[in-house]
């Protein structure tokens, strides 16, 4: 997906004055997105942005995110003559009709969205090459997509290349103080050999409520990195040095999965793909700032994996 550099910088001239369409509200399965195709552009290649874990809706907001991450770059792909589809997830905003009660929530109903959305691009005449892009576990549901869908090309923004009970335990054992760390890394022991437990702190329920758990088990067995070898399609593995959820670590198993894959990495870009400071508290100001802009470089780089030629 890499074309020469000077078509490259001919291309990004051209296409970043490109005057994008107000998104439109579209429905699939239950589920409501914004599309946002740009003006001008013959059938643009199209990507399928998947938000990340938790409650949160099309824009990359939720409970404490106000910095719409996924809204700017899909504003900024439209300026690079690329079409996107951003969806709330089940449950969320105009998918709430669609929600499911949480004990009967799995990984791979997240998959089975993001495939219904993935036909629905491809039975649309005006629309080109459809690529993914997933951003943290989107980028998971992303990848498990594309093992059983052809895509144009798959984009992974800060997502996992650990399987999750080591991300987890990495971000527990130092953020909790005994006895409530031991408890955390107790439950999550369980959890790891298929087992559920019924008595967990009120400290800990936002992590490991009984009715979660179901949706816990069915993500801690998958290795990112290796549903990643099994994908043929071009990757892109995005990454930034001050990410507070997702480390180094993970997109370096991640490439070593499919060294053939193309890479990007900001030292200074954040979870929520900000460039952060370098001190705790004000990268995670970030998070609540609506006026936070992307890393630079970002929707370039992006942009430019999409747009070349295979």
């Amino acid at each position: 997906m890499r074309g020469s550099l000077t078509a490259l910088v001919v291309w990004l001239a051209v296409l970043t004055s490109a005057a994008a369409q107000p998104g439109v509200e579209v429905v699939a399965g239950g589920l409501g997105g914004t599309l946002v195709v740009p003006q001008g552009v013959s059938r643009p290649p199209v990507a399928l942005i998947i938000a990340g874990s938790g409650p949160t809706d099309r824009n990359g907001t939720g409970p404490g995110v106000a910095f719409p991450y996924l809204r700017r770059l899909a504003d900024g792909l439209a300026a690079r003559g690329i079409a996107s589809l951003r969806y709330d997830k089940r449950g969320i905003g105009a998918s709430r009709t669609a929600a499911v009660p949480e004990e009967r929530l799995r990984i791979g109903r997240f998959v089975d969205d993001a495939a219904i959305w993935i036909d629905w691009l491809r039975r649309r005449s005006d629309l080109g090459p459809v690529v993914a892009i997933g951003h943290s576990e989107g980028g998971l549901i992303a990848t498990l997509m594309a093992a059983r869908t052809q895509l144009y090309g798959l984009v992974l923004l800060n997502s996992p290349g650990r399987k999750f009970a080591t991300i987890l335990r990495q971000q527990l054992e130092p953020a909790l103080a005994s006895p409530l760390r031991d408890e955390a890394l107790s439950v999550l022991a369980a959890l790891e050999r298929g087992e559920r437990v019924t008595m967990v702190s009120p400290e800990l329920t936002p992590l490991f409520r009984p009715s979660v758990q179901p949706y816990l088990l069915s993500l801690l067995p998958i290795d990112p990195a290796a549903a990643l070898a099994a994908v043929t399609v071009p990757v892109l593995i995005v990454s930034g040095g001050r990410d507070l959820q997702v480390g180094t670590a993970d997109a370096e198993a991640l490439g070593r999965a499919r060294p053939d894959a193309a890479r990007w990495h900001d030292d200074h870009m954040n979870h929520v793909l900000a460039s952060a400071p370098d001190d705790r508290d004000g990268n995670l100001r970030l998070y609540a700032d609506p006026h936070a802009g992307l890393a630079s470089g970002l929707v370039d780089a992006i942009a430019g994996f999409i747009i070349g030629p295979h």
